[in-house]
């Protein structure tokens, strides 16, 4: 039996329907990471899990349990929110310890547990200073902390790291990613909008898009084969490039003839049926690279940002339409204003029909 079920879950506030029919299975030990745009609904979903908010519709279960009308504290689920929430005025060790003296746990069992959790997350050498005597990474860390003293079924991060600033970022996704290794039947559920925290830290993703789910999978399962257009261009940075054009030729290697003249090729398989289609082709920054013939797209750079590692080169685009982006690798000079040809091999060409991947 999965850890934790929703079937059919909804929440909608008077007639506006937030999300709607959230199916998801959530095995022991997976980290789980949801992500979508702003407004999509992923903290909703994240504060029904919790119980902070009610759920209009569907069941939601904890380990075979119909949780709905079950409150927040008897659900075993412990919640990391974006704000610290630290007690000013307590100790790490207090603040930590604070929830089970709450429940009238035995003292030597509440200290075994604080120190097996500074233990975990290397808090020991600050259990006895205030929270104004930690940096903002610490801080996390103690919030973190006094999730894992409850030993919870489930922990819920709620953009954990969202108010850390870059370089504190990553070295405490480092930690989550570490925290997880060290606990591996430990359920989690975890909030983002940033991509890499969902790329490096996740078993599988779901992305919420629509009031829905989008597509669920393993990180390189939505970065490789995307289900649809949003997806291909949620997941990825700069995002998919996606570019009209007509099937002229089907099989085992479709050729596409796009609108701008270029042409494209890809693996994925095509019936007769599907000959004259009008379709997307969607090709990731990184995948174009320079050709002499035979190109996907030939035109003029009009942009270019020089990154060290790689050089992003921005073709001129039309009135109201996005500019087609490609990654090249390492400094590429003097690229602005050149006519530019580039192509990608054929197993990098994604083919989609109005909006849904015609790999399936």
């Amino acid at each position: 039996m999965s850890e934790l079920n929703l079937t059919d879950v909804a929440k909608a506030y008077g007639n506006v329907d937030i999300l709607q029919n959230i199916n998801l299975d959530i095995e022991r030990g997976e980290l789980i990471v949801f992500v979508g745009p702003s407004g999509c609904g992923k903290s909703t979903l994240l504060r029904m899990i919790a119980g902070l908010e009610k759920i209009t519709g569907g069941t939601l279960e904890i380990e075979g349990q119909v949780m709905n009308d079950v409150p927040p504290a008897q659900r075993g689920i412990a919640m990391v929110f974006q704000s610290y929430a630290l007690y000013p005025h307590m100790t790490v060790r207090e603040n930590m310890a604070f929830a089970l003296k709450i429940a009238k746990m035995p003292s030597d069992e509440v200290d075994a547990a604080v120190e097996r959790a500074a233990r975990i997350l290397q808090l020991e050498p600050f259990l006895d200073r205030l929270p104004k005597a930690l940096s903002g990474g610490q801080r996390q860390r103690v919030a973190i902390g006094r999730a894992i003293v409850r030993d919870p079924k489930v922990y819920l991060f709620d953009e954990p790291l969202s108010n850390l600033d870059a370089a504190l970022r990553v070295a405490t996704r480092i930690e989550i990613a570490r925290l997880k290794e060290a606990m591996p039947d430990s359920t989690m559920i975890y909030v983002t909008h940033d991509q890499v925290e969902a790329m490096t830290l996740a078993s599988r993703i779901v992305v919420l898009a629509n009031q829905g789910i989008a597509q669920v999978g393993t990180p390189l399962e939505l970065y490789e084969t995307p289900d649809n257009e949003f997806v291909a261009q949620f997941i990825g940075s700069p995002a998919m490039n996606l570019l009209p054009g007509v099937i002229t030729q089907t099989g085992e290697r479709t050729v596409v003839k796009l609108d701008g003249g270029g042409t494209a090729v890809s693996t994925i398989s095509t019936t007769e049926a599907d000959e004259g289609k009008q379709v997307n082709i969607g090709v990731r920054p990184e995948d174009f690279h320079p050709v002499d013939a035979d190109a996907i797209l030939e035109g003029v750079v009009d942009f270019t940002e020089a990154l060290g590692e790689v050089t992003l080169l921005y073709f001129a685009a039309k009135d109201g339409e996005d500019a087609t982006i490609a990654k090249l690798p390492g400094v590429q000079k003097n690229m602005r204003g050149q006519t530019v040809s580039v192509s990608a091999e054929p197993d990098k060409v994604h083919l989609f029909h109005q909006g849904i991947s015609m790999r399936q």
